[in-house]
């Protein structure tokens, strides 16, 4: 089984390098794994630019023997509900049997050259459990150019959970090495669920 460094001391070492409100995340991510061993974990920071604001986000992804566990933690300005800058933390307990998909696109520089175990330059990690979904629709039509009639609505239904993308460019190549070990544990995990 594909592992990262599965201790405790490992994750808060990660969180803490990542340099986002380290205090705040562990507690956050220790409280929801609780007493459960780590299989695996991913630390993603993220910096975005909001119009004339540039606000920081931290993902922190945990493995045990039978949840997935995501947090985020974001920061806010100061606005009309608190008159000084705070930081939002949310944790989510899935189960592992009901992740349904795990999927990993990954990014690659020259493919007609590849050499098997090169990093990709980049990987996007789309993990689906049915909390999220979103729906796509457009207005249905035939092929009456001078048709009329309403034809209702087609579309299609996503399931849009997480998606979380690194790059080496962005993140550097540790980063993602994790992403990719992170996902082949939780595919790991979750194949072991079905059977």
């Amino acid at each position: 089984m594909a592992k990262t460094s599965t201790s405790t001391q490992g994750l808060r070492a990660a969180i803490e390098r990542s340099g986002y409100y380290p205090a705040l995340v562990a507690e956050a991510v220790e409280a929801a794994i609780g007493g459960d061993s780590i299989r695996s974990y991913l630390v993603h920071q993220e910096t975005t630019f909001d119009a004339n604001e540039v606000r920081r986000h931290v993902t922190v992804l945990v493995l045990t023997g039978n949840r997935f566990i995501v947090s985020h933690t974001d920061e806010q300005a100061e606005d009309t509900t608190s008159p000084t800058p705070y930081a939002t933390t949310s944790t989510e307990s899935v189960k592992l049997g009901r992740i349904s998909s795990v999927v990993v696109s990954r990014v690659v520089a020259n493919p007609e050259s590849y050499t098997p175990g090169t990093l990709p330059r980049e990987v996007v990690l789309t993990i689906g459990w049915g909390a999220v979904s979103r729906i796509d629709l457009e207005p249905a039509a035939c092929g009456d150019p001078n048709c009329e009639a309403d034809h209702g609505y087609t579309g299609n239904s996503t399931a849009d959970d997480l998606s979380l993308r690194v790059s080496e460019a962005g993140d550097g190549p540790e980063t993602v090495r994790q992403a990719l070990v992170f996902a082949q544990a939780l595919s790991e995990a979750t194949a072991d669920v079905t059977r």
